[in-house]
């Protein structure tokens, strides 16, 4: 068993108490250590990207802009740039904004049981993607994804859901910050 396919299972105060295999944890259903990323444009607009059909869950949903797991012995934040790197082709700052635990089911009879650490970044490049990762990416405000996820959501993974439904107030902040930021500098810059 590799590194990539260990995760850290933890407490519900973030402690470790040992460590796993991904799908082994995801089939139980065990707590374990996560991050979700959120990268806010100029404008306060979130990127999110549409996951690559060959996930092993959630194939093809939208979701944040990236998402993952620290490895054993990694510390959270290089764990989240590293990935943000290797799914979206972006690298930033990240400011840990937020955490909270969920559980819920998803394909394949697997279960996200995760101690989730809310992350956001701020960036007005386009992502370069990663095929194996995302196929797609959009950008949208809290506004306009919080009806598209009420219109339509099987279209959207089920962490960003909980998410959107239960701590919009971190990002509607975060977004609002972005947008007075970008209008000092003169809006979205050209890549």
């Amino acid at each position: 068993m590799t590194g990539e396919d260990q995760l850290i299972l933890v407490n519900e105060n973030d402690e470790m108490v040992g460590v796993g295999e991904k799908l082994e944890i995801h089939r139980k259903g065990l707590l374990h250590r996560a991050f979700s990323i959120f990268i806010l444009d100029s404008l306060g607009e979130l990127l999110l990207q549409r996951r690559a059909l060959n996930k092993y869950h959630s194939p093809g949903l939208w979701s944040n802009t990236c998402c993952g797991h620290p490895r054993p012995g990694e510390p959270l934040m290089a764990a989240a740039r590293r990935r943000l790197k290797a799914e979206m082709g972006l690298d930033c700052q990240l400011t840990h904004v937020g955490s909270f635990i969920y559980r819920q089911n998803v394909s394949g009879g697997l279960i996200e049981h995760e101690f989730d650490h809310l992350l956001i970044g701020h960036s007005d490049l386009d992502p370069t993607l990663n095929l194996e990762e995302a196929v797609r990416w959009k950008r949208a405000n809290f506004e306009m994804l919080r009806t598209e996820i009420s219109d339509h959501p099987e279209d959207f993974t089920c962490w960003l859901r909980v998410i959107i439904d239960t701590q919009l107030h971190i990002f509607s902040h975060q977004s609002l910050i972005a947008r007075q930021a970008g209008k000092r500098l003169g809006g979205p810059q050209e890549s």
